[in-house]
């Protein structure tokens, strides 16, 4: 699509009418080709975000922009078909708890779009825009400063390190309680290779670790959009072939047990759906919240607007065999008609005061996030886009989606434009736990300035209508000059994760005398109605225990604490994913008894427990661990310790050079994995990383000159979760490198 961003030095918009290139084979409708499987091309861990060097932004980047994605089927003819969800606005008389708000990152680095998105996790705020990052408290205080994206990449190496290209996405991975960070690369543009970075923090804490991972892709990987799922963090990406000529859509997905393990090996399963001419612009799914049933797949949505319908797909992905993925088309569900021909694709569309110079409205894709909730007794996708509602005014259609995985029905939809002349696009949907909906968006007219607001509507209210009184998150007070007409890109609405109630919403917005790209981001949040405050859950199971009864059955038991629970829900483990494969009805008040059978010998499993009714689901029960019996493998010892330093060195050209230090960890059982290995170089600096299956791992060094006769890299720690380190029966604690 048109998304790679814009220095405002150097803006030259392109627009084809019609694109093409020599296509693979066909499959069958509404089915993928066989899947690719692309292996990281570099992987490594940081030392703590928080001792890495900050890099300022002001890049002041420049990069040659490319072609926006063909409108499918060609532009339409202006008016359109009327709009068949438009909403009479009748706001309700509903409490809101907000808005709140604080300033954002601003344009540090001179480029156009933005690419405002940001989540929201236990303690902190991430926000990420064209080409910065900032971590800030919940309170707007600043846990790190407004940061270069080549921060979060240094000594990596490669072009996730040199190549700061934007396009980022950040999200919190609420089941792991980790984050997820991701931008592209286009060292190569126009010809390729491309490649997509994506970090994922080792632990909750953003300022602490991240395991980095590269993948390389043939064709652009534009406009990049991801979802959090069980298995896997999945992408959608609107592909260009020499970085002008539409190449289709793709999709794939990463190995998210390996990345939270920060395994070198995760894997990337891709799909090339160039053939199906009828896809792009599509969004994958984002967890909020309860996990999806055990087995359910990840889901794909896009609209189609000859006929106005909503696509959806579902990506199968099979980890013990990626020949058994599959990305299929699950249904076609026909939306009330719409019109997403803005201006016939001119990215000079919405009017501002003060200005002839009209900002993009990008109605040709889906609009961030797709939020998946499953609420128990069904599960829901809500999304939006941008139409023309007369006269190329803008207005958000939204949708919420029920029962993707079984019967998908479109149960709700409409398009909010209240008869005032404001334009209102660049919108993103999300419900809380209770199922309200929360939406925000840009509004902007002749007389108004670009400004930042929300609407919504709560669970209860009539069918297809935002009913909560539209508000402002930040007025605005200035208009965009530049020629290139570039807003957005997209904008992010999350829900925090420790209320599931208050919505966190960013964008752009000008001030008065800001310059021609001098736009700003407010980070707001607000709270629709009681949420939070109706009925409350059952109280959560306690003092869950797991005993092996034999080499194929474990007895669970666990305290029933609550009186109000019509059945339990009990999940297995396997890392921080856990999944439900039993549920039993209610049984008295006390200690409740289940047997888990049929199961292997000699093998570890993890258990937790949660009790629902209706709806309401209770915290988790502690997660409870044991062993099947049979012939155990020998114990582990006490401690871990080096089994193994060695060191090597590369020339880098220029005079430089790097050392790399190989460390192996084990003890009297043998190699291990998992094991966090973190130690000092002679200059100062220090490094981490973390054993694989081998026992193995390796640490570099900055770049080093010529100069430099030789660096030390000296072992200060081992981390376990389950040994303690045992520095004297290391076989070395240090080992020097000499220069090539």
């Amino acid at each position: 699509m048109h998304r790679l961003l814009v220095a405002v030095s150097t803006v030259t918009v392109v627009s084809f009418a019609s694109v093409g290139f020599a296509q693979p084979p066909a499959s069958p409708p509404g089915q993928a080709r066989k899947a690719t499987i692309v292996h990281p091309d570099h992987q490594d861990v940081t030392p703590p975000l928080r001792d890495m060097k900050r890099i300022p932004p002001g890049e002041q980047k420049e990069e040659t922009p490319h072609a926006p994605m063909p409108l499918r089927g060609g532009p339409k003819s202006s008016p359109g078909p009327e709009d068949g969800a438009l909403q009479t606005y009748a706001p309700g008389a509903h409490a809101i708890q907000g808005p709140n708000g604080f300033e954002g990152v601003g344009n540090n680095d001179g480029v156009l779009p933005p690419d405002t998105n940001g989540d929201v996790g236990p303690n902190h705020y991430i926000q990420w825009v064209n080409l910065t990052f900032a971590i800030y408290n919940k309170n707007g205080s600043l846990a790190m400063a407004p940061a270069s994206g080549r921060t979060l990449w240094q000594g990596f190496g490669g072009a996730c390190e040199t190549d700061n290209d934007g396009d980022p996405i950040v999200l919190y991975d609420e089941a792991a309680n980790r984050w997820f960070m991701s931008q592209f690369a286009l060292p190569n543009y126009p010809k390729g290779p491309y490649y997509q970075c994506i970090a994922v923090s080792r632990t909750g804490d953003p300022t602490g670790s991240w395991a980095r991972y590269s993948y390389s892709f043939s064709k652009m990987n534009d406009y990049p959009k991801f979802g959090v799922w069980t298995d896997g963090y999945y992408m959608s990406t609107n592909q260009f072939v020499n970085g002008i000529s539409w190449g289709g859509e793709g999709v794939a997905v990463f190995e998210r047990d390996k990345m939270l393990a920060a395994d070198p090996t995760a894997r990337m399963v891709y799909f090339d759906m160039v053939n199906d001419t009828s896809l792009g612009g599509m969004l994958p799914a984002d967890i909020d919240g309860a996990a999806p049933p055990a087995g359910s797949p990840e889901y794909y949505i896009q609209f189609d607007d000859t006929p106005t319908e909503l696509q959806l797909w579902q990506f199968h992905v099979d980890w013990a065999n990626t020949a058994n993925s599959t990305f299929t088309r699950k249904a076609l569900l026909a939306t009330s008609s719409f019109n997403s021909n803005m201006c016939n694709g001119s990215r000079n569309c919405i009017p501002q005061p003060g200005t002839t110079v009209k900002i993009d409205a990008i109605a040709d894709r889906m609009m961030y996030r797709l939020q998946y909730r499953n609420f128990g007794d069904h599960e829901s996708l809500v999304t939006n886009h941008t139409v023309n509602v007369g006269s190329n005014r803008g207005g958000v259609r939204w949708y919420e989606i029920r029962s993707p995985g079984t019967t998908p029905v479109l149960y709700q939809q409409g398009t909010f434009a209240p008869s005032d002349t404001l334009n209102r696009w660049m919108g993103s949907v999300a419900m809380d736990k209770d199922g309200n909906l929360g939406v925000g968006y840009s509004v902007s007219n002749a007389t108004i300035f670009p400004g930042i607001r929300f609407s919504g509507r709560l669970a209860g209210d009539a069918l297809n209508t935002l009913t909560v009184t539209e508000s402002d998150l930040q007025t605005g007070s200035g208009s965009q000059t530049h020629s290139s007409g570039r807003w957005g890109d997209y904008s992010m609405l999350a829900v925090d994760p420790t209320d599931g109630c208050t919505f966190w919403y960013t964008t752009e917005y000008y001030t008065s005398g800001a310059t021609s790209a001098g736009w700003r981001t407010n980070v707001g949040s607000f709270h629709l109605g009681s949420c939070g405050s109706g009925p409350v859950p059952p109280n959560a199971p306690s003092g869950l225990t797991a005993t092996a009864a034999s080499s194929s059955q474990i007895n669970l038991q666990w305290v029933d604490n609550s009186t109000d629970e019509t059945s339990f829900s009990i999940e297995r483990c396997s890392g921080a994913n856990c999944s439900n494969f039993a549920q039993i009805g209610s049984k008295p008040a006390g200690t409740i008894t289940f047997s888990d059978t049929g199961l292997a010998a000699s093998t570890s499993y993890s258990y937790r427990v949660q009790a629902l009714n209706g709806s309401l689901a209770s915290a988790y029960s502690n997660t409870a661990t044991t062993t099947t019996q049979g012939t155990q493998p020998p114990p582990d010892t006490t401690h871990v310790w080096v089994t193994g330093l060695t060191g090597s060195k590369s020339s880098i050209g220029k005079a430089q050079w790097r050392a790399t230090a190989a460390i192996s960890a084990g003890n009297d059982a043998g190699a291990k994995s998992g094991v966090t290995v973190t130690g000092r170089w002679s200059d100062g600096t220090t490094g981490s990383c973390v054993t694989t299956t081998s026992g193995s791992c390796s640490i570099q060094s900055a770049k080093l000159s010529t100069k430099t006769v030789s660096t030390t890299f000296t072992i200060t720690n081992l981390q376990s979760s389950t040994l303690q380190y045992s520095a004297t029966k290391n076989v070395a604690n240090s080992v020097t490198i000499t220069k090539p």
